[in-house]
């Protein structure tokens, strides 16, 4: 379990050394087995600076290829090849100068900008797109930055690039409570109030801002198994906007090694590392009558998951269904037409307890290893 020293201070006024902190973790039970400085995206963005494409002339030997110059903050403006779409003078951008190191996380490679001949024109650097950087997932051209933003200013201050120390946690199965930022500083807070009475204070995330505007929710829920799920509740979240999540968002969830992915999911992947509490987001209006059941379905009945496989499902499996059918393999993996997409409007946030049993036994048969799993 990765757990962030910066994520940490969220909830207790750390000052100790990460090294300490680490020492004091192992002493207290909960084991570290090693201490890594990292950067909220992997290489720090070191050698990418903004840059305004000067000129964009099409290639003399190619039909998609640009030739453009791009004043980067240097005395000359740098010569560089591109062949994204939407390359146009005038427009800023992320640029890769010579030397810089990109990295692909997924492949797990990385790569040198080298100056480069591109069908006869020579290259003197690269124009990013947002997942050849890791500030997003987006390949459709290259980034577009607002055009008040500073010529030569480094990426990594327009991305408020954070460093920070990952620890490496070693929980056993009996510490559940510590599978989260806010139960590991739980932890921490005990043992410095042991030994300094008073000086350091566990904090709580300030929920003051929470507002129920209307408490009759268009979702009814039936719960059919209440042994397999003894709680059951939810939240319906109206006129959302599926966007980026901001800076702080993906830079947390980047630091622990999961990929950012927009607001509403990456908000639920913050809050299970945050508080150890899994949830589930639910697009409202594909429920189809907007009714939950919580419920067993029968033997071999076919379900489609997030990754898209199509499983065959046990009697044994709790589900979480509309009056369509399957939705979700509860507490353990979504299902690949009930998600939240970019063109969501309304969402149902699902926050549930589950038989510790039962989602074992279901993450095993289908061999499905995931965060909410494990915590459940």
């Amino acid at each position: 379990m990765n757990i962030s020293y910066n994520w940490l201070k969220r909830y207790i006024n750390l000052d100790v050394e990460p090294e300490n902190v680490s020492k004091i973790l192992t002493s207290i039970g909960l084991e570290v087995g090693g201490v890594e400085e990292v950067e909220s995206i992997k290489g720090g963005l070191e050698g990418l600076v903004v840059g305004e494409v000067l000129t964009c002339e099409n290639h003399p030997d190619s039909d998609h290829m640009h030739v453009t110059t791009v004043n980067v903050g240097h005395e000359e403006p740098l010569q560089i090849v591109c062949g994204a779409p939407n390359c146009r003078a005038g427009l800023k951008t992320i640029v890769a100068t010579i030397g810089t190191k990109l990295y692909d996380e997924e492949k797990g490679v990385s790569f040198t900008i080298k100056r480069s001949k591109l069908r006869g024109v020579d290259s003197f650097g690269m124009l990013c797109a947002e997942d050849e950087i890791g500030v997003g997932t987006s390949h459709d051209g290259i980034i577009e930055l607002p055009s008040d933003v500073k010529v030569g200013t480094l990426a990594k201050d327009y991305y408020h690039i954070e460093k920070d120390y990952l620890f490496e946690v070693d929980i056993t199965p009996n510490r559940i409570d510590a599978a989260s930022h806010y139960g590991v500083a739980r932890d921490l807070a005990a043992y410095f109030n042991f030994h300094q009475p008073g000086k350091y204070s566990l904090t709580k995330p300030d929920v003051s801002a929470f507002k129920v505007q209307n408490t009759d929710c268009p979702v009814k829920v039936t719960v059919e198994n209440t042994d397999a799920c003894p709680r059951y509740s939810g939240v319906v979240v109206a006129d959302v906007t599926i966007k980026d999540s901001p800076d702080w968002l993906k830079n947390a969830l980047s630091t622990i090694g999961l990929r950012p992915i927009n607001n509403v999911v990456d908000v639920s992947n913050f809050m299970l590392h945050a508080m150890g509490q899994p949830l589930h987001t639910f697009d409202l209006d594909k429920m189809a009558g907007h009714h939950i059941l919580v419920k067993n379905l029968p033997q071999d009945t076919k379900f489609v998951t997030l990754d898209g496989v199509e499983r065959s499902l046990s009697s044994d499996d709790l589900m979480i269904c509309d009056e369509n059918g399957p939705a979700c393999l509860a507490g353990v993996f979504g299902g690949l037409d009930s998600g939240v997409t970019d063109q969501t409007k309304n969402i149902f946030i699902e926050s549930a307890y589950f038989n510790p049993v039962s989602v074992r036994k279901t993450a095993r048969r289908h061999g499905l290893n995931t965060d909410a799993s494990f915590r459940y």
